[in-house]
């Protein structure tokens, strides 16, 4: 119990400036065993105080810890609950009961007679002590007085002395005579036996020295004696003194306490008056709005520059005293809560007057841009919406502050501000609409032609009406032709090149009018709303739900909070809901191009391609670009659809039997379409688009360009692919198009091809008996028969080549070739004008003929003298003559 005795002495009470006089082990009664201990403890400073602490070890158990304390003059009765027996339970009563068992009696009775000695020093009695023995009270006084060793009695009474221990550790001096006898002992250490015999008969010498030193001044002894009998007298008379000076100055320490409590107290109440003053300055400071302010928020003018600035200033006071930050238990304050509820009552009147405020000015926008629609009923260009968003952006600060005070009105007005500006806008885009469709088909009378009706910008056309104008559009194109095919209807118009720039410019004009104009509302949108355009966007929308806003209207209807993963994306329903009639408008008037001309989807393709990448640079996410990229796949369509319609009508052609074909109306229908194109996409952002649907539209013209060949009476096949490559390659070759490359190879390669074969096959028939007659030859030369004596052949002796020479004077191969000349001259179409060119091959084929007729006549038949009756010069001036002749 000593060794944990000073072990709370220094680590718990010593740091607090108090001295442990008692100590008892405990634990609760009538619970599970939890060891503690109690202990009595006097401050080392004055005015003294006696405390009563429990300490327990911690849970750890390395350590103990201050768990509890209790003032001793708020003990009010001692329990020992049995004077006679011995009984380890007692039960101290302050606030409330607190019952414990001692480890041992004997640490209870003197714990308890540690708190009855305190009890009188300081306290006079105040605790009452039930169950204790009376020969225990009794015996106290006396064992304070008498019995208790000089360091315990002192350690109560006096109050300022340390407390004696069991064990003294030796000073200085001591260990320095204990080391020098020890030294003078050679056998301290080793010997510690003989070292002990050794001390003991100094320390008999020493008392027998001692006895006889007494006994020799016994005299002096009895005059100490007498004097020290008259000292204690002396002691007795200075302690009575001593006691009634002490009960003396009982009252005035009493008093004293009182006056250093009371100063204790004062100090306390000036500490919290400051606190006090503190926190009301704070909220004076904080939560205290202007009267100005107040009357700006209650009256302000919202239609004023002026107003509107002495309104956003207030509304910013306003929640500056709404947000600070109070402190714990500033919220239970009467007149805080007072304060804040008029702060709300002042919030909810000015926002439900912004609300309606603002709702009138998106109102009498609609009526005013409303009255100036019909200046521009005329003119290709949208109102400029500026005006309304510089007088709008004036309240940006306000609808932030209502954005952040109050949701339900900031959305509020967001759903009343797109119904009322989807409306005004429908109204705007399909009147410009309207106007665009006219300009495109020059008079209201032949856009309804065209399937349009009144103001709705539907295009309500039936099929029929398409085919007709189909039709219309390729009469001129089919009549230009020579009849001879049968196109059906065709998707490309003939309208001239002025007509489709016009169209170009057109809806160029209208992507430049709607693209500033989508781009301006949201960026208002974005200053207004009080919405950030640069996040991060996780979700997407559908397109069927962009569209038609369909989710987004239900939403609103509901009065549910729009399920937005970020402001960005509120921007878009936002932008969606204002202008959900721009895609089916553009897509109208997309209709309607590709009904007036169907190559009028190059020129589209061309502008939306390069609107839509305009777009995506600047925000791909934005409404603007995911609009016109909806719209360009529409576009996209159209464009493949007219490529597919080209094949489908090249698959379709059928041609005539009584005349000839010529070039070929698909082959020029090409021609036009890339010479159109590639005027079209010059430097275009999707060439590859285009390069796609050559190389389509190639093979498509390839396969049919034979397969009319094929199917040709009139005209002979090499002819017709002679022609139609000839024209092919010619095309390729003026418009230089570099995925085409290969193609132009092969169209040169056929018509090279066609040409020598129809070269041949006509020079056939002037010499046919003659040619007849050297294959035989070549034939039996073939068969192992050595040149020089195929003579000797009864069917090709010199006699038969003589007799076969002779059918062919000069006179008859002139007339042959005349014939042969006429021939190709029906054969052949004159747009192509390849008669010089084929007649030119006829006459170098006919040349070699002649020197291969010669070179086998000198092999074959040497020495013979037989010869042809004309020369190549004859052949020359025959070819030449016939030329001119015709």
């Amino acid at each position: 119990m000593t060794a944990i005795k000073h072990a709370l002495q220094r680590d718990i009470f010593t740091p607090n400036d108090e001295r442990l006089l008692s100590i008892v082990n405990v634990c609760k009664a009538g619970k599970k065993k939890k060891n503690c201990f109690l202990c009595a403890t006097v401050t080392t400073e004055r005015p003294v105080q006696v405390k009563m602490v429990k300490v327990k070890k911690s849970d750890k158990g390395d350590f103990y810890k201050r768990q509890i304390a209790w003032a001793l003059r708020d003990l009010a009765v001692v329990d020992a609950k049995d004077a006679i027996k011995e009984n380890p339970e007692f039960d101290l009563h302050f606030e409330k009961i607190y019952k414990w068992v001692a480890s041992s009696t004997a640490e209870k009775n003197a714990f308890i007679s540690c708190i009855w000695k305190l009890n009188q020093r300081y306290l006079r009695k105040k605790i009452d002590f039930v169950n204790v023995s009376s020969q225990l009270l009794e015996e106290l006084p006396k064992v304070t007085e008498e019995s208790v060793p000089s360091g315990e009695n002192q350690s109560v009474t006096g109050g300022d002395e340390e407390v004696v221990d069991v064990y003294q550790e030796l000073n200085a001096r001591e260990e320095q005579d204990i080391e020098i006898m020890m030294e003078g002992c050679e056998c301290a250490i080793s010997n510690a036996e003989a070292f002990a015999e050794r001390l003991s008969r100094e320390l008999q010498v020493l008392d027998g020295a001692n006895i006889q030193s007494i006994m020799a001044s016994e005299k002096q002894v009895n005059i100490l004696m007498k004097l020290l009998d008259e000292a204690l007298k002396e002691v007795d008379q200075i302690e009575l003194k001593l006691s009634s000076y002490e009960e003396m100055l009982q009252s005035v320490k009493e008093q004293m306490d009182q006056i250093s409590e009371s100063n204790h107290l004062i100090h306390l109440s000036n500490t919290n008056n400051v606190k006090l003053l503190s926190e009301i300055e704070f909220l004076v400071n904080h939560m205290d709005l202007a009267k100005g302010h107040i009357k700006a928020l209650q009256e302000g003018d919202l239609a004023s520059s002026r107003g509107i600035e002495a309104c956003t200033n207030a509304a910013d006071a306003l929640l500056q005293c709404m947000n600070v930050a109070l402190r714990p238990g500033h919220d239970m304050l009467l007149a805080v809560k007072q304060q804040q509820q008029r702060f709300s009552d002042l919030r909810e009147h000015f926002a439900r007057r912004l609300a309606s405020h603002l709702n009138n000015v998106f109102v009498q926008q609609g009526h005013d841009q409303s009255s100036t629609l019909a200046q521009h009923s005329v003119e290709l260009a949208l109102p400029n919406h500026h005006p309304f968003h510089r007088d709008l952006l004036r309240y940006a600060k306000l609808m932030e502050w209502l954005k952040s005070t109050d949701y339900g009105k900031y959305e509020g007005l967001t759903k009343n501000y797109m119904d009322y500006l989807s409306r005004l806008y429908e109204r705007e885009i399909k009147d410009f609409f309207e106007v665009a469709k006219i300009k495109m088909t020059g008079t209201t009378k032949e856009s309804k032609k065209f399937g349009l009706h009144g103001s709705s910008g539907k295009l309500t056309g039936s099929t029929s009406s398409l085919n007709k104008l189909s039709v219309q559009s390729s009469g001129n194109r089919r009549s230009q032709s020579s009849s001879l095919l049968d196109m059906g209807n065709m998707s490309a118009s003939d309208l001239d090149v002025a007509d489709r720039t016009k169209f170009d410019k057109i809806f160029e004009q209208v992507l430049s009018e709607l693209e500033p104009l989508c781009l301006a509302e949201q960026d208002f949108i974005s200053k207004f709303f009080k919405l950030q355009q640069h996040q991060s966007m996780p979700g997407t929308m559908t397109e069927a739900e962009d569209v038609d806003g369909g989710t987004l209207s239900r939403q609103h209807n509901a009065g549910v909070p729009l399920p937005v993963s970020s402001e960005k994306d509120m921007i878009r329903q936002m932008m969606i809901k204002i202008f959900r009639c721009i895609e089916p408008e553009l897509n109208n008037l997309i209709a309607l191009g590709d009904k007036i001309d169907s190559f009028n989807s190059l020129y589209m393709l061309v502008k939306m391609s390069h609107h839509v990448w305009t777009a995506q640079n600047v925000d791909p996410a934005s409404f603007l670009s995911t609009t016109l990229g909806n719209v360009l796949v529409t576009v996209k369509r159209n464009f493949d659809k007219c490529i597919s319609n080209q094949i489908r009508q090249m698959e379709e052609v059928k041609i005539s039997k009584k005349s000839k074909v010529g070039i070929l109306p698909f082959v020029a229908e090409f021609e036009e379409f890339a010479g159109l194109a590639e005027s079209i996409f010059k430097n275009a952002e999707r060439r590859g688009d285009l390069d796609k649907a050559y190389t389509k539209l190639i093979r498509g013209v390839f396969v049919n360009v034979e397969k009319v060949a094929n199917e040709s009476q009139k005209t002979p096949r090499d002819v017709v692919m002679m022609e139609n490559f000839h024209h092919i390659f010619a095309t390729l070759s003026r418009l230089k198009i570099s995925c085409l490359e290969a193609e132009k190879k092969e169209a040169k390669q056929k018509y090279t091809d066609h040409l020598q074969s129809y070269v041949i096959y006509s020079l056939g028939q002037p010499l046919e008996k003659l040619n007849h007659f050297f294959e035989g030859v070549e034939a039996r030369v073939a068969q192992g028969i050595r040149e020089e004596e195929v003579s000797y052949q009864l069917a090709f002796n010199k006699q038969e080549l003589r007799k076969v020479i002779k059918e062919y004077p000069g006179k008859e191969v002139k007339k042959g070739l005349d014939n042969l000349y006429k021939k190709v001259d029906k054969h052949l179409c004159e747009e192509e004008n390849l008669l010089q060119v084929v007649w030119h091959s006829m006459q170098d084929e006919f040349i070699r003929q002649y020197k291969h007729f010669e070179g086998l006549i000198a092999r074959c038949y040497p020495g013979s003298g037989v010869t042809m009756e004309f020369t190549i010069q004859d052949i020359l001036d025959y070819c030449s003559s016939i030329a001119q002749s015709h």
